[in-house]
């Protein structure tokens, strides 16, 4: 039971930690590991602890809860057979479900696993079978919008009449994200809206009063460092600014929204393109969470391209990283017009 104590241990210390950032890992995944197996077992007679390859499948899915992430996740491992002696040739299979918790800090995220998994022996012990609490640990590093790569260790000690399993795993894992991260309500600073009039018509000679439907377009532009790199979340600098698009939306229920999202010039073109999409797609769920009607917004991703800084310095790229929400006003103005 010590490895399964050390779980319990580390899985409170992360419910009281808080995270620096938000992640991208909710949504459901599915995986597969390889690894390496040390057992050892005791009550039929004392065997040496041994080494052998481990290869393993998993699946789950995670709820994002703002400074965490929490999931369910449920696995099969098949421990191939070492030599045990003075038993010989031994080995086990390990399924079971249980609890992830993480700490997503920007593309990376700790964990902690909690559940309850069954056991069968293979070779000398293939008359065991036993469950017991099966807990571990890990580090998985988001490298794409939907891939991760993760490495863990998971422990689990079953026993039945007499006879015990000692079986701890450590692994290296690729797993599949089925839905691109999904944007998270935000809340920010204000920025000051940055707008142009067109301008009213000159007087003709003779006028004569009339109404006239003319076009004034207001662009709004949420600055750099709204989001981290490699991720559509907007960070805690959007949310003020975003309201006064949400107010401008119901001050005039006939204006559309443009919105462009962009990033800095790491990566390659293809995956910046589709960043900067879910960017700018970020920033639609965000007001038509607040009420703006969805079909009153398009969204377009730009990748690099419009700079707004020097991509060279770490401050230039931060402001780069922003999306740029334009709208065009239909206001009815009187104007003087020639007959």
């Amino acid at each position: 039971m010590k490895q399964t104590t050390i779980a319990l241990a580390v899985t409170a210390a992360l419910l009281v930690v808080n995270s620096a950032a938000a992640g991208d890992f909710d949504g459901g995944y599915i995986g597969g590991k390889i690894g390496s197996s040390r057992s050892d077992t005791s009550g039929l007679q004392a065997s040496s602890r041994s080494s052998a390859t481990t290869y393993g499948l998993e699946g789950g899915y995670g709820w994002d809860m703002g400074q965490t992430t929490l999931g369910v996740n449920g696995f099969y491992d098949s421990n191939r057979q070492s030599n045990h002696a003075p038993l010989g040739q031994l080995g086990s299979r390990v399924y079971g479900l249980g609890l992830k918790l993480g700490l997503p800090i920007n593309s990376l995220m700790p964990y902690a696993k909690l559940g309850y998994g069954h056991a069968t022996g293979i070779g000398a012990i293939s008359n065991f079978g036993a469950s017991s609490v099966n807990g571990g640990l890990g580090l998985e590093y988001k490298f794409a919008p939907n891939w991760s790569v993760a490495g863990e260790w998971t422990a689990i000690s079953p026993s039945n009449n007499g006879t015990k399993l000692n079986n701890d795993n450590f692994s290296i894992g690729v797993n599949y994200y089925f839905a691109a991260p999904k944007a998270a309500p935000a809340s920010a600073p204000a920025a000051q809206p940055v707008m142009s009039e067109a301008p009213e018509a000159a007087p003709a000679p003779q006028p004569k009063e009339a109404w006239k439907v003319i076009m004034e377009e207001k662009p709004v532009r949420i600055e750099g460092a709204s989001f981290d790199t490699n991720s559509a979340k907007l960070k805690p600098t959007a949310a003020t600014k975003l309201q006064q698009v949400v107010d401008f939306a119901g001050q005039y229920p006939d204006a559309n929204l443009e919105v462009n999202g962009y990033t800095d010039d790491r990566g390659s073109k293809t995956y910046n393109l589709k960043l900067s999409q879910r960017r700018a797609d970020s920033v639609k769920a965000y007001l038509v969470k607040k009420g703006v009607a969805a079909d009153r917004i398009s969204t377009k991703g730009y990748g690099v391209d419009n700079p707004v800084s020097d991509n060279k310095t770490k401050a230039g790229r931060a402001m780069n990283r922003r999306v740029e929400v334009h709208y065009t006003v239909r206001e009815e103005k009187k104007v003087r017009v020639t007959e």
